[in-house]
């Protein structure tokens, strides 16, 4: 088969597999009780994964070089890093809400490069002096895939907000350092002993104060049973309702997987812009210029660099530092593409403004 014939026909069969997989995921949100959509949609986007990979390939051996030399291929390079960390971030928390927030993104991005991009911008051409280099793999691949995995982590983190709708609430050891983990707040009571009030402020229990009551045999087994009451100081801690338990067990898992992306693009994204000051002094004899995209690489790393900073040294959770990275995510669009599109640099992967 042509090769050029396959791209065409993997562009659009991407797009069409992650539109369908987006509608899978937000019918399983809306319809939780059909439990097949959770595993139809996680096969959707392991096959756009995979359909994306081959397009990739395909270019690769149509034109012998690694496939990011222009803004079609690193947008569909972003699109399969991000059905790869989905794929890593679902199979982690188990929640199918991760591809309620990431089937969009991706879909959206593969309609974009697919459909709005000129045809002569989705063209192989001959690589610039400057690309002639194994730096191009290196750099432009971790820079990419540290993109996925940041923005992964900050739409996760504005998932979060909203299950959360946006409450302060206290969470259970989801990142490491001080004030990292925190006291659940149980006790164990023996199933004729009187349950007295926990000691943990309301506050701290999202509003609930929680005990736990284990039978003596006679009853229900040994099974521990987890009883949630709501106390009187919690109706007077905020006017906002309080969360209910499953909403609070998604939360947390929310913000977990969250910090734990964000905590393995970061590396990455400082693999990248160090790998990429050694390729500018090759090519142009400076390792930092200021360009716009160097501009931004920095603005992108020190505002990552503040949340996990505050995560691990601060303890911070919850709230703070899911609209940090909520931030974050406008930050690395601006940092790929905004400069792209709205300037002209060394780092242009194409512009038609």
């Amino acid at each position: 088969m042509n090769l050029v014939v396959l791209q065409n026909w993997l562009d659009n069969a991407s797009f069409a597999i992650l539109f369908l997989t987006m509608l899978v995921y937000w019918g399983g949100a809306a319809f939780p009780n059909l439990p097949y959509l959770a595993a139809l949609g996680t096969a959707g986007m392991a096959i756009a994964n995979l359909g994306i990979a081959t397009l990739l390939g395909a270019r690769w051996i149509e034109a012998g070089y690694f496939p990011l030399s222009n803004l079609y291929e690193s947008l569909f390079f972003l699109t399969w890093g991000i059905t790869a960390v989905h794929l890593i971030a679902e199979n982690s928390s188990r929640s199918r809400l991760v591809g309620v927030a990431t089937a969009p993104v991706a879909m959206a991005i593969a309609a974009f490069a697919t459909m709005t991009l000129p045809s002569q911008m989705q063209a192989s051409e001959p690589l610039v002096p400057a690309l002639k280099s194994n730096w191009l793999m290196m750099h432009v691949s971790v820079m990419m895939l540290s993109y996925s995995a940041l923005m992964v982590g900050s739409l996760l983190a504005i998932a979060f907000l909203i299950v959360t709708r946006g409450q302060n609430i206290q969470l259970q050891g989801s990142s490491v350092g001080t004030g990292g983990y925190r006291s659940n707040g149980y006790r164990l009571h023996k199933a004729a002993e009187l349950i007295s009030q926990s000691p943990a402020p309301a506050v701290e229990n999202n509003g609930f104060a929680r005990f736990e009551t284990s039978s003596n045999g006679n009853g229900n087994g040994n099974t521990a049973v987890l009883n949630l009451v709501t106390t009187p100081e919690s109706q007077a801690v905020a006017s906002a309702e309080p969360l209910s338990p499953q909403r609070l067990s998604l939360a947390e898992t929310l913000d977990n997987i969250s910090y734990r992306i964000i905590g393995l693009g970061f590396p990455l994204l400082t693999i990248g812009i160090i790998a990429g000051g050694v390729w500018a002094n090759e090519a142009w004899g400076s390792y930092w210029s200021w360009d716009p995209k160097e501009t931004w690489a920095l603005i992108t790393w020190l505002v990552f660099a503040a949340y996990l900073h505050a995560r691990i040294t601060r303890g911070w959770q919850g709230r703070s530092p899911a609209i940090l990275a909520s931030t974050g995510l406008l930050v690395v669009w601006v940092c790929y593409l905004g400069v792209n599109l709205l300037g002209k640099g060394l780092h242009s992967y194409g512009w038609f403004f």
